[in-house]
């Protein structure tokens, strides 16, 4: 099932094309460069579906595309498939870890020359079409769940901001709204509020409080933790589930770490960049799945009255104000706000059985949301066990080909022998 080839083989790479800012025009084709699409233009130089990778700075990451599509001059492109399938080629091009053949100085640069020599054992040509559609399969289910999760997102920002910004929340009708100077005005009219609802600082309804690092000089107390410890780079939008690292019982004695409780909502205070959006961390939401610890650069939200609290209504009122935050954040190498800052903030208190209407009809979609996003990681950390065994070859696919030739077709998620995989 497995063969010797070189790189060049199988594939041919192409340094990209360069392309400024100002000589991109408005349209709808990819320009990717080394971090992924940056950007749309209105001219493509290469038609899809293509492969490409990091060349310079991000080195060696793997994007595929169907579409036609403009490699950047940080990218590698595929030039030739050599009658492979683009797909294949694409999981074959994540498993080879190009980032070791770094040739540039300062900056990380990735030379075509030197890996189109490397020398690979790769499945036979007649397996690789059914390796790339089993894992595509994953990847596809994935794309499926994500797409769900967006529209799930959406429609609870859609609910809060009818409720809570236009203020058409049930029995809105018959509600008498006031100005600040407590005068009786009609629905609609700027700054009014039901009678019943409160201007009050975030500090009237909630305690905040920061984590802490135990110290990294002692390495047992993160060797074999178990307690969940946040960085601000997992705080992404949405829930936290299993953190990076986690520390011990110890650690949390020995430092200001402290535990936070599940449902509760943490906010980035330091605007340090992480990730392949190159997206600052200040102003960045998360909500705690079960019992975790955080570093110093998370704020916790903790509500002072029970009644007082809906997570999800935390969640996009603090989403709503994250301009805000960014405005009012202070530094000069790393923007920040202290938690001074957050509890001095406004927030909008609307009435207790509103809010608990709201969570009847929120909380059902959140838990979806948090459903899907577990079933992404358990399809992630399969297609991460199956990826390299398929390609080493390790786990065969014959009988899949052999299937197929026999005119059996091959179910949406392939049904996979775990333990062998492990």
């Amino acid at each position: 099932m497995i063969e010797e080839v070189r790189l060049d083989d199988l594939i041919i790479l192409q340094r990209g094309f360069d392309i400024t800012e100002k000589e991109q025009k408005s349209g709808c084709v990819p320009v990717i460069s080394s971090g992924g699409i940056s950007s749309y233009h209105d001219e493509f130089k290469v038609k899809g579906p293509g492969v490409v990778i990091g060349r310079k700075g991000t080195l060696g990451k793997v994007y595929f595309t169907s579409e036609n599509y403009w490699p950047h001059d940080t990218s590698l492109w595929v030039k030739d498939f050599k009658g492979n399938d683009p797909k294949f080629i694409y999981y074959l091009l994540q498993v080879l870890h190009f980032e070791k053949f770094d040739a540039g100085a300062a900056n990380p640069t990735l030379n075509r020359n030197h890996i189109h020599s490397l020398k690979l054992k790769v499945p036979k040509k007649q397996y690789r079409s059914k390796i790339a559609s089993v894992l595509s399969a994953y990847d596809e289910l994935i794309e499926n769940n994500k797409q769900r999760i967006m529209l799930l997102e959406e429609m609870t920002e859609e609910i809060y901001k009818e409720w809570f910004v236009r203020l058409r929340f049930p029995g809105y009708e018959k509600s008498n709204f006031f100005n600040n100077e407590d005068e009786k005005v009609a629905h609609g009219t700027k700054g009014a509020l039901p009678g019943n609802w409160q201007q009050v600082k975030i500090s009237d309804i909630f305690n905040t409080s920061s984590g802490g690092t135990p110290s990294r000089t002692n390495e047992a107390f993160y060797i074999e933790g178990n307690i969940n410890w946040v960085k601000t780079k997992e705080l992404l939008g949405s829930f936290v589930f299993s953190t990076e690292e986690k520390i011990t019982e110890n650690a949390l004695k020995n430092s200001s770490a402290k535990i936070f409780p599940p449902h509760t909502i943490l906010m980035g205070m330091y605007g340090g960049v992480h990730g392949e959006g190159r997206k600052s961390t200040l102003g960045q939401l998360g909500i705690l799945t079960e019992s975790a610890s955080t570093n110093q650069a998370c704020c916790a939200f903790l509500p002072k009255m029970k009644e007082d609290y809906s997570f999800p209504y935390l969640f996009h009122y603090l989403k709503s104000k994250q301009t805000d935050f960014l405005n009012l954040s202070m530094g000069a190498a790393q923007q920040n706000i202290s938690q001074d800052i957050i509890k001095n903030s406004a927030y909008l208190k609307p009435e207790v059985n509103i809010l608990k209407k709201f969570e009847l009809i929120e909380i059902p979609l959140f838990e979806e949301i948090k459903v899907l996003m577990q079933k992404n990681q358990l399809l992630q950390q399969t297609r991460d066990l199956l990826l390299p065994r398929l390609i080493s070859g390790k786990l065969s696919v014959e009988h899949l080909v052999e299937e197929d030739e026999a005119g059996l077709s091959l179910a949406a998620e392939p049904e996979v022998n775990y333990q062998a995989i492990k």
